[in-house]
This record gives structure tokens, C-alpha cells and sequence, in this order.
């Protein structure tokens, strides 16, 4: 079977990496497994202070749900998926560990989300970041309760409602990336700042991290209860199939085509 996701560790500080390049790193359920099984193993295993989370590949961090696998949804399987994001958006934010999105490239929807729930994001000059779920029938809720809490609400309906992406100055400017360098150097920044957190005092990381978990929590449960009512909603309608297939025969016009 391949591995989805790979994993080692630089002394105190653990790498995860996202494993299909051949999508861009795009998500499907086994990705998320695999991404889930690995955040508990190194949540449990003492010698582990900081996680550096990346992408394969030179361009894309992850673009987001593999469409493959939402275009054949029905509404039960949309409560699913949304119970299946619901697992691992918890395992990310109960982290006793600070963790960093070395981002690599692209992270577009739900990877965008992954890593704005991260605790520190360092990219590239061609870094973007954004929500462009709509422009794929997919009606977004655990995306815009993130980014309100991180931008506020004006610069989240032009996000959410647009679907644009924001290069990496943008997300500079407002917060989104802590730090622009050289491609070259974003998994070694990110392993740097690994190192220096792994170093802090455990328990008054795990407690910092606690209450940032507690001040957020009632958002995160209603953009779920949303997420599942929304979502249901949407597929039954077939229009997210409609787009995605749409999509898809662009995307093969256009490799006809070169």
C-alpha cells in the first residue's frame, strides 16, 4: 500500500509530510486516516516537543479535498466527511505540541484551513492561500469560523464569496504567514522554530495551547453542526457533483489540448 504520509524526526522535532505529489497532496479519506495516526503517535511520545508539518513536492502544500472523492457524495456520506474533518481538526487543535505548516507551496480549502490551524505558518514568495471551494459547488462552514477568527469577517466573505487565492504577501500583511523566506529554507525555518518551541517549558506550552482550544471551542462546535446541515443540504441538490464534473472535463480539454 502507499504511504500517504511519511514521517521521521530531527531530534526533538517531528515531520510529517503529505504524500501525493501526484495530486498536489490533495486530500482523500485514507490521507486523513494516515494524517490522524500520525498526530496521536507523536502527541503520545515524550521525546517529541514540536511537529513541522509539509508537502511533497516543490507546488503544493496540499490542494485541498481530492474532488475525485466529494463528486460521488450523497448526503450521508457529506455528514461523514464532515465527521471525519470534525476528527481531525480536534486531534490538530487538542495538540499539547505546538505544530508548524512548513507550506511548501499551494494550500488551497480545507489544506488552507489545516494550516491556519496550525500554531505557525512559514512559505515562499509563491506561496498562495485560499478558500476557492465555491468555485467547486462546495458551500464552506469550517472554513469561514477559522478565518474570522484570524482576519475578522469583512476579509472572510471576500475569501469565502470570491474564492480567490492570496499570494504570500498578502498573507503577510494580514497575518497569515509569520514569515516569508527563500524556498530552500522553509523546512529548515520550520525546523529552527521547532527546535526553539520543543525547548520551551511543557507544561505552560500544553497550558497556553489549552486555553487557546477552550477560547475557540464554541465556534468550532457550531461551524460543525452547520457543517453537517449545510453540506447535507448541498449535495442533495447534485450541484457540487454538477461542478466538479464540470471541472474535470475542463481539465481534460485542456490536456487534449497541449
Amino acid at each position: 500500500m502507499p504511504a500517504y504520509i511519511l514521517t521521521e524526526r530531527q531530534g526533538a522535532v517531528a515531520i510529517i509530510t503529505l504524500n501525493r505529489p501526484e495530486t498536489f497532496n490533495a486530500w482523500h479519506r485514507p490521507m486523513r486516516d494516515e494524517l490522524s495516526e500520525a498526530i496521536v503517535a507523536f502527541e503520545a511520545d515524550r521525546s517529541i516537543g514540536a511537529i513541522v508539518l509539509t508537502g511533497a513536492g516543490e507546488h503544493a502544500f496540499s490542494a485541498g479535498q481530492d474532488l475525485s472523492e466529494t463528486m460521488k457524495f450523497d448526503p450521508d456520506r457529506a455528514e461523514e466527511w464532515i465527521r471525519e474533518w470534525e476528527h481531525l481538526y480536534g486531534l490538530i487543535r487538542s495538540l499539547s505540541k505546538p505544530i508548524i505548516a512548513a507550506l511548501n507551496g499551494v494550500a488551497a480549502g480545507s489544506a488552507f484551513q489545516v494550516a491556519l490551524l496550525c500554531d505557525f505558518r512559514i512559505g515562499h514568495a509563491d506561496v498562495r492561500m485560499g478558500q476557492p471551494e465555491i468555485n467547486s459547488g462546495i458551500a464552506s462552514t469550517t472554513g469561514p469560523w477559522i478565518m474570522r477568527e484570524m482576519i475578522g469577517i469583512a476579509r472572510t466573505i471576500d475569501l469565502t464569496l470570491s474564492g480567490r487565492m492570496m499570494d504570500a504577501a498578502e498573507c503577510l500583511a494580514i497575518g497569515l504567514l509569520n514569515k516569508v523566506v527563500p524556498q530552500e529554507q522553509v523546512l529548515p525555518a520550520s525546523l529552527a522554530l521547532g527546535a526553539e518551541l520543543a525547548a520551551k517549558p511543557p507544561v505552560a506550552m500544553r497550558l497556553n495551547k489549552q486555553r487557546f482550544r477552550e477560547v475557540t471551542e464554541a465556534g468550532f462546535r457550531d461551524c460543525l453542526d452547520a457543517g453537517i446541515r449545510i453540506q447535507r443540504e448541498s449535495f442533495a441538490t447534485g450541484e457540487p457533483a454538477r461542478m466538479m464534473a464540470e471541472f474535470f472535463a475542463v481539465r481534460a480539454a485542456a490536456k487534449r489540448n497541449r
